[in-house]
C-alpha cells in the first residue's frame, strides 16, 4: 500500500518489485532499440529508467501518472502546444522568466492570447478569466515570491471549465499538491529540488486524467523532448533524500529571513513563509547588488536553484526578466549548509554596500 507521507514515498517509490535476488535500484537503460513485440517498441516512446523517476514524482505529487520532460520548459512548452491557436490564457505577469518568454513570444505570434494578471490578485485574475480557455499559475512567483489564493482562483477556473495547471516548482509537493485543489496538472523543474544536486536539467507533468496524459505523451513523442536515461536515474536518486534537503534548506530559510529582516543594508525581504527561496532588495542599485553577489565566498553566484548549495545572484542581470522586478533585487536559494556560515557569508558580502 502506498504511503500517504512524502519523505517514504520519496525513499520507496520507483523501485522494482521486491522478488529473491532482484536488485533494490532501477538501473540505467540505456537503450534506443527494443526488439518487437514488447511494451516499448522504441527509444523515444519509453524508457524503464523514466518510469521509475515518473513512479516517484507521481507518489509525492497524489497524481495518477506522470511524463518526464527533457527540461522544465520542455513540459511547459508541451501544455502549451495542447490549446487551439489563438486561445485565451490568463497567466502570472511575473514569474520564471523562460515561461514569461515563451507566453510573450506566442502572445505577439497570435499563437495565444495570453493575459498577464497579478497573481496574488484574487479579484483581476477572476475578471481575467472571463472567456478564457485556460489558466496557468505559478505560486510562489519566480522571484518575488508572491502567493495565489489557489483554492480560489482555481475553483473560479473550473466553474467555467478552464484547464489550469501549475508551476509547483518553488512550494514542490512537501508544501503544496495543486491536483488535489482541483488542477488539472502539476508541472516541476526536476532539475530544482526533486533531483537537488545541479548536476541535471529535467522536467515533469503529474496529472489525474488519463486523456490529458495521452494527449501530452503524444506531444513529448512528437517534439522528441524526452528525457536522458542517466539523468532520470539521478533525479530518482536525489528525491530519494528530497525530503531531508528541502527540510534542511526551510529551517535555514526562516533563520536567514529574521536576519536579512534586521540588517540595516537590506530594504525589503520577500520569503512567503515556506520554501528555500529568499529574494531581497539591497539599500543599493543593480551595481550595488552585483557586488553584493560577487563578494561571497560560500554562496555561489550563479543562476539556477534548488540544489543543495546555498546560490544567489541578481535577477535583472538577464535581459529576459520581467521589468517589475527590481534592479537591486537578489534571489537567495538556500542550501543545506549550516545557517551560521551562510549568515557569516551574506553578512560579509553585504559590507560590500
Amino acid at each position: 500500500m502506498e504511503s500517504q507521507h512524502p519523505e517514504t514515498n520519496a525513499v520507496t517509490a520507483g523501485r522494482p518489485s521486491p522478488e529473491a535476488g532482484a536488485p533494490l535500484n532501477v538501473g540505467i537503460s540505456l537503450n534506443s532499440t527494443f526488439t518487437a513485440g514488447g511494451p516499448i517498441g522504441y527509444g523515444r516512446f519509453g524508457n524503464e529508467s523514466w518510469q521509475a523517476l515518473e513512479g516517484a514524482i507521481t507518489s509525492l505529487e497524489r497524481g495518477d501518472s506522470t511524463l518526464a520532460f527533457s527540461s522544465g520548459m520542455a513540459a511547459i512548452t508541451a501544455v502549451f502546444s495542447l490549446l487551439p491557436h489563438g486561445a485565451p490564457v490568463v497567466a502570472s505577469d511575473q514569474g520564471y522568466s523562460g515561461t514569461m518568454a515563451l507566453l510573450k513570444k506566442y502572445h505577439e505570434q497570435g499563437r495565444l492570447e495570453v493575459r498577464f494578471v497579478d497573481i496574488a490578485n484574487t479579484k483581476d485574475v477572476f475578471e481575467a478569466l472571463i472567456g478564457a480557455a485556460f489558466l496557468w499559475i505559478e505560486s510562489p512567483t519566480n522571484p518575488g515570491l508572491e502567493i495565489a489564493e489557489m483554492s480560489l482562483i482555481i475553483g473560479e477556473a473550473k466553474k467555467r471549465n478552464m484547464g489550469v495547471a501549475v508551476d509547483n516548482t518553488f512550494a514542490t509537493p512537501l508544501n503544496q499538491l495543486p491536483l488535489q485543489l482541483g488542477a488539472d496538472i502539476s508541472m516541476n523543474s526536476v532539475t530544482k529540488y526533486l533531483a537537488g544536486h545541479s548536476d541535471v536539467i529535467l522536467g515533469s507533468l503529474t496529472v489525474k486524467d488519463p486523456a490529458l496524459y495521452n494527449r501530452l505523451l503524444e506531444a513529448r513523442t512528437l517534439l522528441g523532448a524526452i528525457p536522458g536515461p542517466f539523468e532520470a536515474w539521478l533525479a530518482l536518486r536525489g528525491i530519494r533524500t528530497f525530503p531531508l534537503r528541502f527540510r534542511a534548506a526551510e529551517a535555514n530559510a526562516k533563520i536567514l529571513v529574521e536576519k536579512l529582516t534586521a540588517d540595516s543594508k537590506v530594504t525589503k525581504v520577500r520569503y512567503p513563509g515556506f520554501g528555500a527561496i529568499i529574494s531581497f532588495e539591497v539599500a543599493s542599485d543593480a551595481e550595488g547588488a552585483e557586488k553584493v553577489c560577487a563578494a561571497s565566498q560560500l554562496i555561489t553566484n550563479a543562476t539556477s536553484l534548488g540544489g543543495v548549495e546555498s546560490t544567489w545572484e541578481r535577477r535583472r542581470r538577464w535581459a529576459l526578466e520581467s521589468e517589475s522586478v527590481p534592479e537591486n533585487l537578489i534571489r537567495l536559494s538556500v542550501g543545506c549548509e549550516h545557517h551560521e556560515d551562510i549568515w557569516g557569508d551574506i553578512s560579509h558580502a553585504l559590507g560590500e554596500i
